[in-house]
């Protein structure tokens, strides 16, 4: 007798090389169109299409239309968390990729998980956060503490606006690479937007590695110490 959901299906679905290949290509939190994600895939268009729709139909991928395009990104941050869990899991197994790319030092380092910094730099500021009790964890539970919003309103983050929307404050998501929490939730997807606006950190175009500046690596230091 079968109980619980079936991860069976789910496994499948996540499991085909391709829909792997297209799920991690979403994994910065932007949104491509059908074609950019065979050419990522290697797969033709048609191919393409055909795997979309079964990962729309499974709710791991949403579908945008602007003017004549459609687009696709992940559908929410459960299914970044359960791909950023799964590559964890992979490269605790020594499953590695055939052929290692240029930026997987950088990505390591720093890189975007759903549009929240991850990477060596997205666990120190955790670590630094709970450290100084600017966040409490309870269990998988966190909470921004009095001190922690002083020091967000310092850095320049809008928490009254992040607190109006509906996306969870406050979230933790286990690194690949680190196996340790990083930041995410809306605050972690703010403070990364603030890092770029304060010119400390820059999307590398084309990869999910995140370039770093002098004077924003000294920044970081000085602001999340461990």
């Amino acid at each position: 007798m079968r109980e619980g959901p079936d991860i069976a299906r789910l496994a499948a679905l996540i499991g085909d090389p391709a829909r792997a290949q297209i799920l991690t290509a979403l994994m910065d939190g932007q949104a491509l169109t059908a074609s950019e994600l065979a050419e990522v895939a290697g797969i033709t268009l048609p191919t393409a299409s055909g795997h979309l729709a079964k990962l729309t139909e499974a709710d791991l991928l949403q579908r945008r239309k602007q003017g004549r395009h459609r687009y696709f990104q992940l559908a929410d941050a459960d299914v970044a968390a359960a791909l950023e869990a799964l590559m964890g899991l992979a490269a605790g197994r020594g499953i590695k990729p055939v052929r290692p790319g240029p930026k997987d030092a950088a990505m390591r380092e720093a890189r975007v998980c759903y549009n929240h910094l991850a990477g060596r730099m997205g666990v120190q500021m955790f670590q630094s956060l709970v450290q100084r009790d600017y966040l409490l964890e309870r269990g998988e539970d966190l909470k921004l503490t009095p001190q922690g919003s002083d020091f967000m309103a310092d850095i320049g983050v809008d928490l009254a606006a992040l607190e109006a929307g509906r996306a969870v404050l406050c979230r933790s998501c286990l690194d690949w690479s680190e196996r340790r929490s990083h930041l995410a939730g809306s605050l972690g997807r703010a403070l990364l937007a603030r890092f770029e606006t304060l010119g400390w950190m820059a999307r590398d175009e084309g990869s999910r590695a995140i370039r770093v500046s002098q004077k924003g690596r000294v920044a970081f230091d000085g602001h999340f110490p461990v």
